[in-house]
């Protein structure tokens, strides 16, 4: 008997011409339907690893393929490619929000090990090696908290996710930090990862129509940066910023244009954002790596694009 959670058969056909296939070196792969059907359980349900169900087969099987497809990039892979038909077919809307949330992190996400482990390789449906371009061998961590997106904020023990979202409340873009940092400073690096590819041939499209965000990313720098990429944007205006350009006079330049109409549509990032967090895995942190919980992340905005 299936699950609520697994994947029916149209969105099946979707995902299995991009899944990787075995280089003939590291033995077969384990049916992949059934260990994505695994690891969308547990990131639905947040169970711990060894209470899935039998019906997924191993539970060591599952969570080692989750954790060697957030190392090598296979997720984000996934993710890219289910946009770029999106795209394709014009069903992304590119008026684009940023925003970000806090995740509380359970007690069981502390103590990783210093050093990752290694990722082995192998390839994926196209010939290209799984760990190319979308992933290292080693991914990035180690090194205490910090290393791991893990840090202290007014929630507690915490990691923030940053992302970007189209206008039909879908993730365009994420990066994790630890939860103490600021807003503004993931800014650009949530830009930067607005990269949907084209079908077929051409460059990946990663400039929107516009960008819209809250008073947190009113700053000079994000506003210069938008500006450079020729990108329109709504930010409102900090008071204490509007206050000192006031007092400048004409040497603190003219107020940015604000459009009411469009700072609406801004709901869209935050609805994105409750959509993400009824993966319960994705609410609570209970990954101890961060590229294992990025990769948590990235297969529930995978999940949420394959339902639209």
């Amino acid at each position: 008997m299936g699950s609520r959670t697994d994947l029916t058969d149209a969105q099946w056909e979707r995902l299995e011409p991009l899944l990787p296939v075995s280089n003939g070196r590291c033995g077969r792969w384990r049916d992949h339907r059934q260990v994505v059907n695994g690891v969308l359980y547990r990131i639905r349900t947040g169970v711990q690893w060894r209470d899935l169900p039998e019906r997924y087969g191993p539970w060591k099987t599952v969570h080692e393929r989750h954790r060697r497809w957030s190392a090598d990039g296979t997720w984000e892979m996934l993710l890219r490619r289910i946009q770029a038909e999106a795209d394709a077919a014009g069903e992304i809307d590119w008026d684009v929000s940023v925003d970000s949330t806090s995740v509380r992190a359970h007690h069981h996400a502390a103590g990783a090990r210093h050093a990752p482990p290694p990722v082995l390789r192998g390839l994926r449906a196209d010939g290209q090696s799984r760990s190319s371009p979308g992933g290292t061998d080693r991914p990035a961590g180690g090194g205490g908290a910090g290393g791991e997106a893990l840090g202290r904020s007014r929630g507690g023990f915490t990691t923030k996710i940053d992302l970007s979202a189209d206008g039909h409340c879908r993730v365009l873009s994420l990066v994790i930090t630890p939860g103490q940092c600021a807003d503004c400073t993931q800014f650009e690096p949530v830009m930067e990862k607005i990269r949907v590819p084209r079908l077929g041939c051409g460059r990946p499209r990663t400039t929107p129509d516009s960008v819209s965000a809250d008073k947190g990313y009113s700053n000079r720098r994000t506003r210069r940066y938008l500006r450079r990429r020729g990108i329109r944007h709504v930010i409102p205006e900090k008071r204490d910023q509007e206050a000192g350009r006031a007092r400048r006079g004409s040497a603190g330049g003219r107020p940015p244009g604000f459009d009411k109409d469009r700072y609406k549509k801004r709901n869209t990032v935050e609805r994105a954002i409750n959509k993400l967090k009824t993966f319960r895995a994705v609410a609570t942190r209970y990954d101890k790596r961060g590229y294992v919980y990025l990769g948590t992340v990235t297969a529930a905005a995978l999940v949420i694009w394959l339902h639209s």
